[in-house]
This record gives structure tokens, C-alpha cells and sequence, in this order.
């Protein structure tokens, strides 16, 4: 079946489902071609919250999906592959995080979105990339702090809040392929393009960095900066996105090699079955949803 003929029969099964598309920056330009909202795991979240539709098919990895079901436990969230994990993510366990809450009990617990539901489950609070600082300053009269799971979020968070943190050795695989040699290359190849990062970079690739910025931070600035050329630090797949909201200007990536492969395997073969079959359901158990909820609103609630 043609790309044109998948396209048209996913918005068919859309109309008879009710359905919307939600697609992370980091998905295939076919896939961001198709969603009806765009964006970082916890916007497009957010979006899923506020939808009238019935069923929310998430085009990213399974704890976007698991957050998306958090936030909205009367709506069917899919996600086409479950084979869509998050490596970062994986790295810790519930049951590893209680391990380290024990070693430090007086402790606040922050959470990257990046985890599981579980995870979220245990915390006091979670963040995002975008606003880890604001978080961790909201913890002014926290004794000692827990952050998981993204070392190098943390030491990026650490370093701007002067909060010494307790860190899991977690971390992005893609992230860190992004190298100082890598930016640097490209900075002598277009010396005059500004250089902006991810936070889950490496300490040397953010301190040549012009701004330090989350997916959503990256598009928004980009359209406010003068700048004819960036230079992007972060998983490729966004350049599409960049590329087609800011014709004219030239994108470079920091890196060819900050591909995550689970953002890369759903397709739009895999979207329309799972439109078709409404497979495969993402489902939180009740309990452990009440209390990741929790952890996802006292960081929506940050004034």
C-alpha cells in the first residue's frame, strides 16, 4: 500500500475513532507530517488532556504514552509499537529508586519525565527538561534532593542552582554521542551559526553551546532568533520540524550519529493497524496512576 493510501485510510479510521495523532519531535517527518499536534513528551500530554477525542495514538516512546494515560484515564491511548522504550528510562526501577529513597530518607524526590509510571509513582515532584530549574528551585527548603534518572540533566540543573543533588547514573544514549569534536567540527564549517543544545548533553558539549535549550525551547527560540544558521545538539529527527517552520534558514546537527532508534520504528503501516486492531492500549493501574498524577500536577502547578 502506497504512503498516499496508508495516509488516507488513517484518517478514515481517525474520523470513526475519533481519534488524534500526537507525534514527538524526535518521530520520522512522515509521522510529524501526520499528527495533529506536534511537540516534547509532556506538552503533547497536555494536548491529550484537553482533547475532546475518544483515543489518543502517541507517536514517541512508552513512558510518553504512560503519562499521556496518566493525565487522561477516560480517553484509549496507543501506542503503535511497544517495542517503542525509552533507554533512558529503563535504566531505573521503581524498586531501585525506593533502594536509594531508603539511603536518604529525609530526601525530596524529583523525576525527570523520562521515567516510568512507576517511577513517577515514588516521586514528590517531576520535571522536564524545561523547567528542572525551576523545579529544583522551588525545593529551597529541602534538606537533600533526589534527581533521576538523567545524570547530566542534573549536573546541568546542579551547576545553575547551586543545589548539590543525588544523582542516578542514568542517561541518554543518543545524547551522548553528540561529542565537544562534533560541535566543534561543525563550528569551523559554519562559523557563523549559533550553537543550541539539549541539557541531556555531556558538560563539554554544553559549555560550547550558545543556548541550552529543550526540544520546545529549541523551536520557540529559533523563531525569535536572528540567526541564518544553528548549529542543533540534540536528536535529529527535530530538524524536520525546524526546517519546515523556518524556511531560509540552514540546520546543522551537532551530530549525525544522535539517532534514538525507538523513535524511529513506528510507521505509518504500524499507525493505521493500530487504528484498525486499537492496539496496543497503554494502561496504568489505578494506584500507581493516582499517585504519578500527583508528581505530574505539583509540576504543572509551579507558579
Amino acid at each position: 500500500m502506497s504512503n498516499a493510501r496508508l495516509i488516507e485510510e488513517i484518517e478514515r479510521l481517525k474520523e470513526e475513532r475519533n481519534a488524534i495523532i500526537l507525534s514527538h519531535n524526535y518521530q520520522p517527518a512522515e509521522i510529524q507530517e501526520i499528527a495533529d499536534y506536534l511537540g516534547d513528551s509532556l506538552g503533547l500530554s497536555r494536548k491529550a488532556s484537553k482533547t475532546d477525542a475518544d483515543v489518543i495514538v502517541f507517536c514517541g516512546v512508552q513512558f510518553m504514552a504512560e503519562t499521556a494515560a496518566i493525565l487522561s484515564p477516560d480517553k484509549t491511548v496507543l501506542l503503535p509499537d511497544i517495542n517503542a522504550g525509552c533507554p533512558m528510562a529503563d535504566m531505573l526501577t521503581a524498586e531501585k529508586l525506593r533502594d536509594l529513597k531508603r539511603k536518604h530518607p529525609d530526601a525530596v524526590t524529583v523525576a525527570y519525565v523520562n521515567t516510568s509510571a512507576e517511577v513517577k509513582a515514588e516521586v514528590d515532584i517531576c520535571c522536564t527538561s524545561s523547567n528542572a530549574i525551576r523545579v529544583i528551585e522551588s525545593l529551597r527548603d529541602a534538606s537533600e534532593i533526589i534527581f533521576v534518572p538523567d545524570k547530566y540533566l542534573a549536573d546541568y540543573v546542579s551547576k545553575r542552582t547551586d543545589r548539590n543533588l543525588i544523582v542516578w547514573d542514568g542517561f541518554c544514549p543518543s545524547h551522548v554521542k553528540i561529542l565537544p569534536e562534533d560541535v566543534l567540527r561543525q563550528k569551523r564549517l559554519h562559523p557563523k551559526a549559533e550553537v543550541m543544545v539539549h541539557p541531556e548533553c555531556i558538560p563539554e558539549v554544553i559549555e560550547l553551546a550558545d543556548e541550552v535549550l529543550s526540544t520546545e525551547g529549541m523551536c520557540r527560540y529559533t523563531k525569535e532568533s536572528s540567526a541564518s544558521e544553528l548549529i542543533v545538539g540534540t536528536e535529529t529527527g527535530i530538524l524536520h520540524r525546524l526546517r519546515k517552520e523556518n524556511p531560509g534558514r540552514r540546520f546543522y546537527p551537532a551530530s549525525e550519529s544522535a539517532v534514538c532508534p525507538a523513535m524511529k520504528i513506528i510507521t505509518l503501516k504500524k499507525i493505521l493497524w493500530s487504528l484498525r486492531e486499537m492496539r496496543h492500549e497503554i494502561r496504568v493501574p489505578e494506584d500507581i496512576r493516582v499517585r504519578a498524577e500527583r508528581a505530574v500536577n505539583r509540576m504543572l502547578n509551579l507558579k
